[in-house]
């Protein structure tokens, strides 16, 4: 057993994450603030798969390099972090229903990015788990019964973005370019609502949040929200802010649920 972990959002970043100074320096603080997790279960905008399944647990599994036209260098990276079986049998044992484990499958974008700021050692065994759906109450469901792991050691990181329409994203205006008003609308909507727990309006933001369908025309970068959310039923969805701000118009704002 490992010391009780928190729940994170976090908003993942492109693979030029790695290049912006305030936002790798926002995930290292971070990360540095909690007691190391015993192990990590991801869950990434970037697997849609169903049933639930489960990354490789064989050493040496590539990582997925789900991107196209970026310079070499982004597809050198490495995060050779070590397999974890056991938290992948733990995951089968907790979720209702059938787990499969794709054995070639290793970690996408979604997950290392990340992962190479949050812990750049690469020391912490790592399982990526599927989005079996988008369906907001299901995924709920599916993050409540994965909550036992976080009393196990294992953090929990729901890897998205809180806003995610790839039509604002401009590089010749600059990472730090004033975000739309739709992004920015969004992004307030979802702090005012998380810091009063209204659950119920996130799991229907796509009815009540302002600016939902220009903020996430498709719901998968926001969906790795309701398992986190649903992992730290328990606790009251006791919430901190961890990163905030805007990169590219898009709202790169993460929490952690203690």
């Amino acid at each position: 057993m490992g010391e009780r972990q928190p729940v994170f959002f976090l908003s993942h970043g492109a693979p030029p994450l790695a290049d912006d100074a305030t936002w790798t320096a926002q995930l290292h603080d971070w990360s540095a603030r909690v007691a190391k997790p015993k192990n990590v279960l991801m869950v990434s905008a970037h697997w849609e798969n169903q049933p639930v399944t489960v990354s490789s647990t064989r050493p040496g599994t590539p990582l997925v390099y789900d991107f196209w036209g970026f310079p070499q260098k982004y597809y050198d990276v490495i995060y050779d972090a070590p397999v974890a079986p056991e938290l992948a049998s733990r995951v089968a044992g907790l979720v209702d229903g059938p787990v499969y484990q794709d054995p070639e499958r290793g970690l996408d974008h979604g997950a290392y990015v990340p992962m190479v700021e949050l812990f750049p050692e690469a020391d912490l065994p790592v399982v990526q788990m599927s989005l079996p759906t988008l369906d907001p109450s299901g995924l709920y469901e599916l993050g409540r019964r994965l909550a036992p792991l976080r009393d196990e050691g294992t953090l929990i990181i729901g890897s998205g973005f809180t806003t995610h329409n790839l039509r604002w994203f401009n590089p010749r205006a600059g990472a730090d370019a004033p975000a739309p008003t739709a992004s920015v609308e969004f992004d307030q909507w979802a702090v005012e609502t998380l810091e009063r727990r209204d659950i119920d309006a996130i799991l229907d933001f796509e009815e009540v949040a302002p600016a939902a369908s220009e903020a996430h025309p498709r719901t998968e970068h926001w969906a790795p929200l309701y398992v986190a959310l649903g992992a730290a039923e328990a606790s009251g969805h006791a919430n901190e802010v961890a990163v905030d701000g805007f990169w590219f118009g898009l709202s790169k704002r993460s929490w952690q649920f203690n």
